[in-house]
């Protein structure tokens, strides 16, 4: 069954419109599982979404929280302890 470009392109749209507001529905209910936050952080970034941490944010505020350090994890990767 061969279906039209254009009807092709609606469909792609219309799933596309929904995962994302399943996922948003999720969040916003509380319910979203971590699996499912998995799944939206990589909807976000399969769609070219990101974002850089502003003064106050929640994205600046969780940035402080997290136990990062100023050596770039790339750079100490695949080393054994001294």
């Amino acid at each position: 069954m061969d279906i039209p470009v254009n009807d092709l392109h609606n469909l792609m749209t219309t799933l596309h419109n929904a995962l994302a507001q399943e996922l948003l529905d999720r969040v916003n209910s509380g319910t979203a599982t971590a699996s499912d936050l998995s799944v939206v952080r990589q909807f976000l970034k399969d769609n070219g979404i990101d974002s850089v941490p502003k003064k106050g944010d929640p994205l600046e505020r969780l940035s402080h929280t997290l136990p990062f350090t100023e050596v770039d994890d790339e750079e100490v990767a695949g080393q054994l302890p001294n």
